[in-house]
């Protein structure tokens, strides 16, 4: 039997129509799912598809209620996902023309300017759970990288307490979605903590309303005059109130590592952060070829929990005779720097070994202005000096084209006639990559070993990435 054109060319429109029809349907299959609104999602939502606290359900009126007094409507199942915003009736406070003219100040030097497009894209994404970069996060360019990396390294801690003595890179590679929210949660939670000295925490987030009026003397960006700030008098609750709204930090759109700059300020304190400054540091952003990049106040407050501009131990006079404010305590993450153009001689630029030797096997790095991450799985490695002979370290830069963090293999009590053949066969007098010569202003004398090809290192900077 003979099908008619008519009929063949029906039967093809429909075929069509339902492979769309298909396509359509995942679609929105996969934004449900990342956005955790399938039907096994167990977090409270409101009618803005925003999360509620864990302790808290909407009524029918769509005011916050205790868990037990209302119920979840059913249309938070099927709401179409939306920026993360919350309600001004959230509770904390709004912030004022004061606060943000003080915060813009702090920041840039003045109350003009305003955060780039980078900035404002930048938030904390994971890469899918259970694969090779599932602890790790998707890092995006400009300013903010470094942000980005810096609070890698809090979640690779946070890893290592949870997993304890089990802890290995293939256990960080098999961690799920639950775990990486977690993990963020924590970090964020106790970068926030060390800030507020172990006191108080303050967490900014965007609301629906604005709060501050229009000023000639401020430049608006639509976004830090609708900030509410929320103040939490315990680590754990500061963990649980950011576990709640983690999606104002994860989400497209959230401005998520701005949010996280703005609370780590508040935390701190403007009080604090003016004893923190030197005559070096004066405001935490450098303005650079259209951008912002981070000081290194930035970072110190980050990894120390004060916003000290220098890398050196404790305080130094500087050329000018001036005091300048260094690193004060042994940190839990450390930081590692090299550039070709850094000078050997010059001892503040140095880093100190409070930031050389943190108390975890972790440092953020510093590479020709570029952000990276070199850690152990070892967690003994500083502790114990014979861990040191001969280690493995995992070097995470967020660049393609590499799939998986980098493993090296180090070897500090290698002798120089044994160098040609740890160096995986590589020709005597080659030069040595960047990651390499970073390594050894940890350890000297290290051969080192990349167990594989050793990658192409761009020499543009952190910016132009």
């Amino acid at each position: 039997m003979q099908v008619s054109d008519q009929e063949q060319g029906s039967q093809e429109l429909d075929l069509e129509d339902i492979t769309m029809k298909i396509s359509f349907l995942d679609k929105w299959r996969e934004i449900f799912s990342y956005h955790g609104l399938g039907t096994n999602n167990t977090t409270p939502q409101n009618r803005d598809g925003n999360h509620v606290s864990a302790d808290e359900t909407e009524d029918a009126t769509g005011i916050p209620q205790p868990r037990g007094q209302g119920h979840l409507p059913s249309s938070s199942l099927c709401s179409t996902p939306k920026p993360s915003i919350i309600s001004s009736k959230s509770g904390g406070f709004p912030i004022s023309l004061a606060m943000a003219t003080k915060l813009r100040q702090s920041l840039f030097g003045n109350t003009i300017h305003v955060f780039s497009y980078h900035w404002k894209k930048a938030h904390f994404r994971f890469h899918d759970p259970f694969s090779d970069l599932a602890f790790t996060l998707e890092m995006g360019k400009g300013g903010a990288r470094s942000i980005q990396m810096a609070v890698q390294g809090f979640i690779i801690k946070d890893l290592f307490t949870r997993k304890g003595k089990d802890c290995s890179f293939h256990s960080l590679c098999t961690i799920s979605k639950r775990e990486q929210e977690q993990a963020l949660a924590a970090a964020l939670a106790g970068i926030l903590w060390a800030a507020g000295t172990a006191e108080k925490a303050t967490v900014c987030l965007v609301t629906e309303d604005t709060c501050v009026t229009s000023n000639p003397d401020y430049s608006r960006d639509d976004f830090t005059e609708r900030l509410q700030l929320f103040e939490l008098l315990e680590k754990e609750a500061t963990e649980k109130f950011i576990y709640d709204h983690l999606q104002c930090f994860q989400e497209e759109g959230s401005h998520g590592v701005i949010l996280f700059l703005y609370s780590m300020i508040f935390s701190r304190t403007f009080e604090r952060l003016q004893k923190d400054l030197d005559a070096s540091t004066t405001q935490l952003l450098q303005p650079r070829a259209g951008d912002f990049l981070c000081r290194q106040a930035v970072l110190n407050m980050i990894l120390t929990g004060r916003a000290s501009p220098n890398v050196f131990n404790g305080c130094q006079k500087g050329k000018s005779q001036e005091i300048l404010h260094g690193v004060l305590t042994r940190s839990d993450i450390g930081y590692l720097h090299w550039g070709k153009d850094t000078s050997e001689d010059d001892r503040l630029s140095q880093v100190g070994s409070r930031l050389k030797t943190p108390k975890l096997p972790i440092w953020l790095c510093n590479i020709n202005g570029n952000s990276s991450v070199l850690f152990s799985t070892n967690t003994q490695l500083l502790s114990d000096w014979k861990v040191e002979h001969r280690f493995d370290l995992y070097f995470y830069s967020g660049q393609p084209p590499r799939k998986t963090p980098a493993r090296l293999t180090v070897d500090t009590h290698s002798h120089h006639w044994e160098k040609n053949q740890h160096e995986d066969g590589h020709v005597a007098g080659r030069r040595f990559s960047p990651v390499e010569m970073l390594i050894r202003t940890k350890w000297r004398e290290a051969t080192i070993n990349w167990n594989g090809p050793i990658p192409f290192f761009s020499r543009e900077s952190q910016y132009a990435q």
